[in-house]
């Protein structure tokens, strides 16, 4: 006889680690919009979005995996563990969704675009003149910067469904992924 995962508990546990992961993330995220405003290098300000959005996120998701499995009994196939970890991250989702989305970047910092452009904008001036480049190119990059900042500012409903729908989709590739390397079948 097969193996089987109780899918109630599949399910509570994905919502749990999604929970989990949803209040890091937020944490991760807000951390690193208040380090790049009080950063000063190019480097910090390239480097730590990278390091809070990318490189630490999927050390814990795979974290969170391995206890995940552990949790449901060791074992799961395929199709059982892209459902529990596309259950984590969307509901990961909806808690960034709503913490940092919507309470943090609209109610706590509304400017957050705003001061997140300025201080590029001055990291990036500072280097571009350390490096001495002509005025003409740190003129075109800072146009650049703007131009990329600007569509960022003009968000409309459309724009947040398209974003969300696209987010959805690609969680679900991202869950069949991880489910790929964290399946474990009774032999």
């Amino acid at each position: 006889m097969a193996f089987e995962i109780d899918k109630k508990r599949l399910r509570t546990t994905g919502i749990v680690f999604g929970l989990l992961l949803g209040l890091v993330l937020t944490v991760l995220s807000i951390a690193s919009f208040y380090i790049i405003l009080s950063a000063t290098s190019v480097v910090i300000i390239s480097s730590v979005p990278f390091i809070f959005s990318v490189l630490f996120p999927i050390l814990l998701v795979v974290v969170l995996c391995f206890n995940f499995r552990k949790r449901v009994g060791g074992f799961w196939t395929l199709r059982e563990a892209a459902t529990g970890i596309f259950i984590m991250f969307f509901t990961a989702f909806v808690v960034q969704f709503a913490l940092r989305d919507q309470l943090f970047a609209k109610i706590i910092e509304p400017h957050m675009i705003e001061k997140t452009q300025a201080a590029m904008t001055n990291s990036v001036t500072n280097y571009l003149k350390e490096s001495k480049t002509s005025p003409d190119i740190i003129k075109k990059k800072l146009a650049e910067i703007q131009g990329e900042f600007e569509a960022q500012k003009d968000v409309t409903i459309g724009r947040q469904i398209q974003g969300v729908g696209i987010s959805i989709i690609f969680m679900f590739v991202l869950a069949i992924i991880f489910a790929a390397f964290f399946k474990k079948e009774v032999a």
